[in-house]
């Protein structure tokens, strides 16, 4: 073992380390792994920095945002909703539905995306069906990390190791490489959940009601704030025409939040037959957002939620009338624009233990808190001072646009509801360009070299074909037709995973450097080699598996892919099969509610425990163990 050889291995044992105990975020290990590699000297600056050029992360980068305009324009909650409505109510077709509509979603978009979208759905269903939802959600979340493996940009993954090979000029696995052993798992998957996982499933009485994922927003608007709600007219004298309403003070001074503006149209001119002029007071308002630069003007339409002294001593102060239209004014709360909807705290969100004020949480999301709604609330709850904690609702107020923003936060939030249904935001409007593109973009993927060869008839032309410049152009084309704004697609693109494979990519070019990779295959085939490959695909498989379930898949790939890859060289046979193995063990994160976001994302709804993973997860890994051992080799031989 050489220096740079014990350097690498301490930097990559210290990564796995903070990976497994989270002490640093999973961004800033990957990060400080590449600054380490860099300052030893290991790795020279363009080679550390590398993987931000890299295809794979360029691939990633641009995927998240046609999985955004995806999302954005409703189009995965239409084709969720529609797959759904076969489901029925019988537990069994229940299952296999779920499992199947959203592994079929899944090897095309983000799994993450998936569940967050078919969630609500699903809770609702087990509602209708008189079932628990935990009796739904952990196979919703298991057919999504099936479904990853059933396509190349299933998965992250699934391009690196596709991209490795290519790098090392031998052949990359195609679009539909995956398909044939992804469906068997998909098929042994569903088998398993309904012969073995249903009767290993709990049966929890969940604390989240129907209502709270299947409420509109007018009824949740009169669930909480009703008895809050006060509506008052803006006279000209009063001391906030001419202000914001940040400098309204409203809050501050009195506790009380603005939650909509309704503002007469101006007065109308008409000429009267004799060329009388005559001035017309228009009966219409405008519904308005109150935003923090939102000026307030005389004769405007407040309404606003607070304790009755503190609106009633504000009335008198400022110059307020009091007004009972309130059926009106409701449409300044909900409408085509804004809205109100219901978020659950997940149990690893960075605002458990933090304030909305210290997290800022209005001006970061551009939302309004209604209310915090928990099991112990207390009844003089501040609701900017109050620590949240996991499962904590929170009724937020904005623009449709902000509150389906939440939903690219899976880590944090779980936005309960149908709120692509209740949302006619702009974009909807674009949902068959956004089928088109994605369509159009798996068609290139699927064909690629070989169409735009047959279209040319310049067999030149096919080298400029690859998943990279793919995927980039679906997603100009997504933004380019307005499927999607760039500033949404800045918030689709998912930076942490974008700086964890690319700070770890250098790792993997490391290991590969300084003969580490070559080391440990040696170790690998000396220990497993006597029992021939199979032997060894089944230790990759595990070995892959194991990491999976503490530490990212993609981190795991990145570390294990190269040393498969030089095992594949000393062991003298075709490097695919043991790739794709390390590829789909990847995936296999069945056994932890930490090993996926997808596991996390049903955790709190299904009311699991950790136990519930390692209990149905384990034996389900197994079965996966079976299927790749004895179908890989079949379809990507040995030799």
């Amino acid at each position: 073992m050489t220096l740079d050889m014990w350097l690498t291995l301490a930097i990559l044992l210290v990564a796995v380390v903070l990976f497994i105990t989270e002490w640093l975020r999973v961004d800033v290990v990957a990060f400080s792994v590449l600054v380490a590699l860099m300052l030893s000297g290991i790795l020279t600056t363009g080679e550390a920095l590398a993987g931000f050029s890299n295809s794979t992360v360029i691939t990633l980068l641009a995927l998240f945002i046609v999985g955004g305009a995806v999302l954005q324009t409703g189009l995965a909650g239409m084709i969720g909703t529609r797959i759904l409505k076969v489901a029925g109510t019988d537990e069994t077709r229940l299952m296999v539905v779920i499992m199947v509509a959203v592994a079929l979603l899944s090897g095309f978009m983000s799994d993450t995306g998936t569940v967050a979208v078919l969630l609500p759905a699903v809770v609702g269903l087990a509602a209708v069906a008189k079932i628990s939802p935990s009796k739904l959600l952990i196979p919703l979340s298991y057919g999504a990390l099936l479904g990853g493996a059933m396509t190349l940009i299933g998965t992250p993954p699934n391009i690196y190791v596709s991209d490795l090979l290519a790098e090392n000029s031998m052949e990359p696995f195609e679009f539909f490489s995956y398909t044939p052993v992804g469906i068997l798992l998909l098929i042994a998957g569903v088998l398993f959940m309904l012969f073995v996982g249903r009767h290993l499933l709990p049966d929890y009485e969940t604390d989240t009601e129907e209502a709270e994922f299947g409420d509109k927003p007018v009824e949740l608007l009169d669930i909480y704030l009703s008895k809050d709600m006060a509506n008052r007219r803006v006279l000209d004298e009063s001391s906030l025409v001419g202000k914001t309403v940040t400098e309204s003070r409203l809050h501050r001074d009195y506790n009380i939040t603005l939650v909509g503006i309704l503002r007469p149209e101006p007065e109308r001119e008409l000429v009267a037959v004799g060329g009388q002029r005559l001035v017309m007071q228009s009966r219409e308002r405008k519904a308005m957002f109150p935003e923090p630069d939102t000026v307030i003007e005389a004769g405007d339409m407040l309404l606003m939620q607070g304790d009755y002294d503190r609106v009633s001593a504000a009335t008198t102060a400022l110059g307020l009338q009091k007004d009972d239209e309130s059926d009106e004014i409701k449409h300044s709360v909900v409408n085509e624009q804004v809205g109100i909807a219901e978020v659950i705290v997940r149990p690893r969100s960075k605002l458990v233990g933090r304030t909305l004020a210290d997290y800022r949480f209005g001006s970061r999301f551009r939302l309004t808190v209604l209310d915090i709604d928990r099991v112990d609330k207390a009844p003089d709850m501040d609701i900017a001072t109050t620590k949240l904690r996991s499962g904590d609702t929170l009724v937020v107020q904005g623009y449709w646009d902000d509150i389906l923003k939440l939903r690219q936060k899976p880590h944090d939030f779980i936005v309960t509801g149908n709120v692509e249904a209740a949302a006619h935001v702009a974009h909807h409007k674009y949902a068959p360009v956004a089928a088109v593109v994605m369509v159009a973009m798996l068609i290139a993927l699927i064909f690629g070299e070989d169409l735009l060869v047959r279209i040319t008839g310049n067999e030149s032309l096919g080298s400029i074909i690859n998943t990279a410049s793919i995927s980039m152009t679906a997603a100009l084309a997504m933004i380019l037709s307005g499927c999607i704004t760039m500033d949404e697609a800045y918030d689709a693109v998912d930076w942490k995973s974008i700086i964890l494979i690319a700070g770890m990519i250098p790792m993997s070019t490391a290991l590969q450097k300084v003969g580490l990779a070559e080391s440990i295959a040696n170790g690998f085939t000396t220990f497993l080699g006597d029992y021939g490959p199979y032997a060894i695909l089944a230790g990759l498989f595990l070995l892959t598996a194991v990491f999976t379930q503490v530490i990212s898949n993609t981190a795991t790939t990145v570390i294990l892919a190269p040393i498969a890859l030089s095992i594949a060289a000393q062991f003298g046979v075709r490097p695919q099969a043991f790739l794709m193995a390390v590829a789909i063990a990847a995936s296999m994160a069945f056994a932890s509610p930490v090993a996926s976001p997808v596991n996390t994302l049903v955790m709190s709804a299904g009311n699991y425990k950790f136990s519930d993973y390692v209990k149905i997860g384990t034996p389900l890994l197994l079965v996966m163990l079976v299927i790749t051992l004895i179908f890989v080799p079949l379809v990507f031989p040995f030799n």
